[in-house]
């Protein structure tokens, strides 16, 4: 697949991630906010007070592993640095933050797993 195609494919994945959350009752705040070139946070919205920073992963399939496989202790430690420069940097404080990742299996009728508070920063 061309790098073209990815990143096509990277930003339906995330508009399907930015409608469920908007489903869910969220407010999107911000999508793709670069704090390096090694880290980037998906969807950052906010959830009745608390600030959410979203994790978004994908598989066309489980035949290659769940898309939560890929949120590793190495992307983990770069998501949390950029979480803590993104709120630093943000004027309005929150009562809370919270980090969440969405599992998007499919893009043809997608099943999407959510899970709250991947860990701690």
């Amino acid at each position: 697949m061309s790098l073209k195609n990815n990143i096509e494919k990277g930003r339906a994945v995330e508009d399907i991630a930015k409608r469920y959350l908007i489903s869910q009752g969220f407010k999107i705040i911000d999508l793709n906010w670069h704090y390096s070139k090694n880290a980037e946070i998906d969807i950052i919205a906010e959830d009745k007070g608390v600030l959410v920073f979203t994790e978004v992963k994908t598989r066309s399939s489980l035949n290659f592993g769940h898309p939560f496989e890929a949120i590793n202790q190495e992307k983990i430690k770069k998501i949390h640095s950029a979480i803590l420069a993104y709120i630093n940097q943000c004027e309005k404080k929150y009562k809370s933050y919270r980090f969440d990742g969405i599992a998007i299996i499919g893009l043809q009728n997608p099943k999407i797993e959510h899970i709250k508070d991947l860990g701690q920063f």
